[in-house]
């Protein structure tokens, strides 16, 4: 009875211990024998005892290698250390159990960059990251694709030159600096000048401008003022001579009423005519107008003369016969 009960543990023993439970991400490499029988995938698996063994578990996540510096040299015979750090994945177990026995020793002594880091000089690796990741991510894929390894990144870490390249590397930057700083001061030195230019320029043409309007606006100001005195003298001569020809037009109405009441006939009209034109010739004028009535009254003055003159003559010729007869 108590064998029985102790074959039975042993039973449920060997039971459990082969029982295996393959979690997410996990990939079981199960061995028959010493030699390899089937990958176990995600899952619970049996395994036949004392025949099958479940040798190795490979993570399939994607892992991360930070590996320390490596001594390289450059085109231009400069020493550096450069530490990388390596982002791969496994790809299918299987070789990565039986083709590598150690994968990260494999790929941190792979010549990949040195070869890469040889063919740059000092300022070409230290400006062309992206250039050297992208050549040793290829070449570091290609070397372990038969490893069952996906190479997905490759990121260089530090780069660090030799203490005397970098105490002149910050000189040299020390130096850009200062000179960035000069050209800087001096471009805006030079925009301030020109905008301080074109500022007084936009003044000067703005107080041009002002006061061409201001010149202008006076001289319409002027002209409008002289325009208005203008019309203002005109109408005003207008009103004096229309209210002179009124009381004239008045005075001529009541003189010619004075004159017809009074019956004047034109002997005593021309006379008082004559006598308003001596009172005309005594003044300044040079010229003297006579009305045509004036120039015909001078004319019967003339008719009368030559009568008298020729009256005279006869009572000569008269007296001489006589004194003749005697």
């Amino acid at each position: 009875m108590p064998v029985i009960i102790i074959l039975i543990i042993i039973v449920v023993i060997m039971s459990i211990k082969c029982v295996k439970v393959i979690q997410q991400s996990t990939v079981g490499i199960i061995m028959r024998l010493g030699k390899f029988h089937k990958k176990a995938d995600t899952g619970v698996h049996f395994l036949v005892p004392f025949i099958d063994t479940l040798s190795y578990r490979i993570d399939l996540k994607e892992r991360v290698e930070d590996f320390p510096p490596q001594p390289v040299i450059t085109k231009d015979n400069v020493t550096m250390q450069i530490d990388t750090v390596v982002y791969y994945q496994v790809t299918d177990p299987i070789r990565f159990v039986f083709e590598i026995a150690n994968p990260n020793a494999a790929i941190e002594n792979l010549t990949a960059l040195r070869n890469i880091i040889g063919e740059l000089d000092l300022d070409a690796t230290l400006t062309s990251r992206d250039v050297i990741n992208t050549k040793m991510r290829a070449i570091l894929d290609e070397a372990t694709d038969k490893w069952g390894i996906k190479v997905n990144r490759v990121e260089l870490k530090n780069i660090m030159p030799p203490h005397d390249i970098q105490v002149a590397m910050e000189k040299q930057m020390r130096a850009e600096r200062e000179r960035r700083e000069s050209i800087l001061q001096a471009e805006g030195e030079k925009q301030s000048s020109i905008l301080r230019a074109e500022g007084e320029k936009q003044s000067a043409i703005l107080r041009a401008e002002a006061k061409k309007e201001a010149m202008i606006r006076e001289a319409e100001g002027d002209k409008q003022s002289r325009i208005l005195k203008a019309q203002g003298d005109a109408e005003s001569i207008r009103e004096v001579a229309k209210a002179k020809a009124e009381g004239e037009s008045v005075v001529i109405e009541q003189v010619f009423k004075a004159m017809k009441d009074a019956d004047i006939d034109d002997n005593m009209l021309a006379l008082k005519s004559m006598e308003a034109l001596e009172k005309v010739a005594q003044g300044k004028s040079t010229k003297l107008v006579l009305p045509s009535d004036a120039v015909n009254f001078l004319g019967t003055f003339k008719g009368i003369k030559e009568v008298m003159k020729d009256d005279d003559d006869i009572k000569i010729n008269i007296n001489n016969k006589e004194e003749s007869q005697e």
